[in-house]
């Protein structure tokens, strides 16, 4: 496996677009939109650098456009081989051999995001591109982020691969990545792309670090595993910090981060009443363990210091048998990825870190195995908890919830946040209710879902409000324990509510949300930088709204 903390993205680099050279570059991509009229016969209109690289050329792009059927739609790539020529010399000889038009939509951070995907897929085969695209609209409809920053992110992310054991000459890939500065930007240009590129890069490798620790098969990928990884990973990132302030990093050469790490083990859990975690990890040869990832950036002093923290507890079941209520072979096919909430909390974390966000977050990893054995917990057993709450099983399936009781308890009595999430893969309910494409959050504060909601729009990981549901909590009425982990009526089938409303007693009564990514932490198919596979789906969501709180 590759370092996970530097995944193995093209390289990125702002470069003057005159001077370039068919030797340094295998394409020249520039950003056209749609007609202003719609059926009108304005033809598509021009983006930053059109102009520039038809002169270059001597090529009239605007004919180019036409000639090819070039709409502007988002995310559309239209490719033009530039000949050589039998007689006579061409403008373009020395220059990059082809010209790319690329559909930059109406120039929204989405569309940005697309067409930065969608030119990494073209490009696979070429290996390497220079482009004006990212000069399009930097602060379109209120971003916080501008679209050069989409740009690269959608690039980086639709060009990584997660992970792979296959053996022969890797596919290839987009492997050199260049923005574009114009004579008529100046310098300044020149340095907002190089800041956007170190956040994109940034951004990028949360989401990868996520992706490849879901991808990797539970065979490698045990809680004792992750746990390392997780170590390691704390390292490189503080090292990383120390040593330079390169692409990727936000910070200066020599800086020291406030990043920790510690991590439990069976027998620790066991002296401290992870009752929940137990249980389910009591099936496997592989024992559970609990890490928690801290970063502080709050400012001020250590005494007074200014700003929120908030600890992101991630359900991380390595793998997910279904227990003594054993899933079916194909229920059990993609449960290599049922611990994606943790790897989304961790990369969080070192998301944060490496943009010095001026926040304290901890990400807490409830790492279990939920195996099939003589020793498995079962249905009808009653379970004490971290806090004290005892609670009846009835699933052994839904060994989520439990591991998160644990953590949620945990975390909200020994890091005093000020918020509170949980992320997890946890229903199919919320996969039937909204599909692949949108996350479920359920909250009682308003202002929080709000705010998780627009990040989850401004990054394109979207998330769509649930209800809990006051009328449901009696569904988890228990005759033997505190509450059952499942709705034992009958009549209340609302799986995602019930779930939610089950973790919610274990937040403390502070501000809290639970997000549900069962449905887009998976996909099965590419599309856009979404791969096959594990998404990583939610780090860059959960970075958006951090860096909201500074």
């Amino acid at each position: 496996m590759t370092d996970l903390a530097t995944p193995p993205f093209p390289s990125v680099e702002v470069v003057p677009l005159t001077g370039a050279t068919a030797a340094d570059w295998d394409a020249v991509a520039v950003p056209i939109a749609p007609p202003i009229t719609q059926g009108g016969d304005d033809g598509v209109q021009p983006r930053s650098g059109v102009a520039d690289v038809a002169t270059w050329y001597g090529i009239d792009l605007a004919d180019l456009a036409e000639l090819t059927g070039a709409t502007g739609k988002a995310g559309e790539i239209v490719t033009v081989p530039l000949p050589r020529l039998l007689a006579g010399t061409a403008q373009w000889r020395d220059l990059p051999r082809r010209l790319v038009l690329v559909g930059v939509g109406d120039g929204t951070s989405a569309d940005l995001r697309l067409a930065g995907a969608q030119l990494a897929r073209a490009a696979a085969s070429w290996g390497r591109v220079l482009t004006t695209v990212p000069l399009v609209d930097r602060e379109t409809r209120g971003d916080r982020d501008g679209g050069d920053v989409a740009f690269v992110v959608g690039a980086l992310l639709a060009s990584h691969t997660a992970y792979t054991r296959k053996t022969g000459e890797p596919a290839r890939r987009l492997s050199r990545l260049g923005l574009a500065t114009l004579a008529t930007t100046g310098t300044t240009a020149a340095a907002e792309l190089a800041e956007a590129a170190d956040r994109a890069v940034a951004l990028a490798a949360g989401t990868a670090i996520a992706r490849t620790l879901a991808a990797t098969p539970a065979d490698v990928a045990t809680p004792e595993w992750l746990a390392d990884r997780a170590r390691e990973l704390v390292e490189a990132v503080t090292a990383q910090a120390a040593g330079s302030s390169g692409t990727g990093s936000s910070g200066a050469a020599g800086e020291t981060l406030d990043l920790t790490i510690e991590v439990h083990d069976e027998r620790w859990l066991a002296s401290h009443g992870f009752g929940g975690m137990l249980a389910v990890g009591s099936g496997s040869v592989n024992p559970p363990r609990l890490v928690a990832v801290g970063y502080d950036g709050r400012r001020g002093t250590r005494r007074a210091p200014q700003g929120p923290t908030v600890a992101i507890v991630g359900k991380g079941i390595t793998y997910d048998t279904g227990g003594l209520a054993l899933k079916p072979r194909e229920g059990m096919a993609t449960m290599k990825t049922d611990m994606t909430g943790s790897a989304v909390a961790l990369a969080t974390v070192l998301s944060a870190a490496r943009l010095r966000l001026p926040v304290r977050v901890v990400g807490v990893m409830a790492l279990a195995e939920n195996a099939f054995s003589g020793s498995s917990y079962r249905p009808g057993d009653v379970v004490r908890v971290w806090d004290g709450t005892t609670v009846e099983i009835r699933n052994t399936d839904a060994e989520g919830r439990m591991v998160l009781a644990d953590g949620l308890a945990w975390a909200a009595q020994t890091w005093d946040p000020d918020v509170l999430l949980d992320v997890a893969t946890l229903t199919g309910a919320a996969g039937l209710a909204l599909g692949r494409g949108m996350g479920a959050v359920l909250t009682p504060r308003d202002a929080l879902a709000g705010a998780l909601e627009l990040a989850g729009r401004e990054t394109g990981e979207e998330l769509w409000r649930l209800p809990l549901v006051a009328d449901y909590r009696a569904a988890l009425d228990s005759d033997v324990a505190d509450v059952a982990h499942i709705a034992t009526d009958p009549h209340v089938s609302a799986g995602t509510v019930t779930a939610g409303l089950f973790l919610e007693r274990f937040t403390g009564g502070r501000p809290w949300a639970h997000l549900d990514i069962a449905g887009p932490a998976r996909s099965a198919k590419a599309r856009g930088e979404i791969p096959e596979g594990a998404t990583g789906f939610g780090v860059r969501l959960l970075v958006r709204w951090l860096a909201s709180l500074g």
